[in-house]
């Protein structure tokens, strides 16, 4: 599946404060190394080295596409660099302090044992702190997959969508943490999100949750999907005066091995 940089960034004040209320929970000092595990095009992994100018700071991503736009991020800053990788076979090095994964796990099935894994391996005293999208059952999904599950679509679209399974409720999170021997915290988040313009939970999930469905489709198949997506999302999100309010809940953990 390929990601499109520009249009991921499109919502980025909406897109990036989950990131800044992940982060802002995890005090570490001086660290040795810092990794973003999901960094997508890298302009927020380039904060993390400006908060920590003494650590190598490290972004992974499995998309070229996304790392092409990151490399940009990176030129002139020593300490921070990008890799392709999949963090599904990720692990920390001897020298990893924090660890951050903002809005990609969810599409990893299984990463809950990859948590318990990476939180194995950290030496104490590191941290851990991630975020997901806990929207899988609001109407801009469930609608998507009723979609997807028509008779229509089902042949084109059988497997490609998952649903509320893709993640899990903030007190598993904590409770992955707490067996590892983190002192932890997972909370969660719903920001009232005001977006403008004609469609715009439609543009929204372009950028991310659409792109499954958009990458197996025909470029014909994909408009006529999208038509029918788009006039469905406009009765569950209809424009109001001040613009279309798009509830979006987030799942957050952030923990210190101790």
């Amino acid at each position: 599946m390929k990601w499109d940089p520009a249009k991921y960034v499109q919502f980025g004040d909406y897109r990036d404060r989950p990131f800044f209320d992940l982060t802002g929970r995890i005090h570490a000092d001086r660290p040795v190394q810092v990794v973003d595990l999901g960094c997508g095009p890298g302009n927020l992994t380039a904060t993390l080295a400006e908060r920590w100018p003494g650590a190598d700071v490290v972004g992974v991503d499995s998309s070229a596409e996304m790392l092409t736009k990151a490399a940009a991020v990176a030129d002139g800053t020593p300490s921070l660099r990008f890799e392709l990788g999949d963090m599904a076979h990720w692990m920390p090095s001897a020298d990893t302090e924090v660890v951050v994964s903002n809005a990609a796990l969810q599409w990893v099935p299984g990463h809950q044992e990859l948590i318990r894994k990476w939180a194995a391996a950290l030496r104490p005293g590191s941290w851990f702190g991630m975020q997901v999208p806990g929207n899988f059952n609001a109407p801009s999904h469930a609608l998507m997959r009723a979609l997807a599950g028509s008779s229509r679509w089902e042949p084109k679209l059988r497997g490609v969508l998952r649903g509320g399974e893709s993640v899990d409720e903030p007190a598993e999170y904590l409770g992955v943490l707490l067996d590892a021997g983190f002192t932890a915290d997972a909370w969660e988040t719903t920001y009232q999100q005001v977006l403008a313009g004609p469609d715009p939970v439609l543009e929204w999930v372009r950028g991310t949750a659409l792109r499954p469905v958009l990458a197996v489709l025909s470029p014909e198949d994909g408009a006529a999907f999208e038509a029918d997506y788009a006039a469905a999302l406009r009765e569950a999100y209809p424009a109001m005066q001040h613009g279309t309010v798009f509830p979006f809940r987030r799942i957050f953990a952030v923990g210190r091995k101790g």
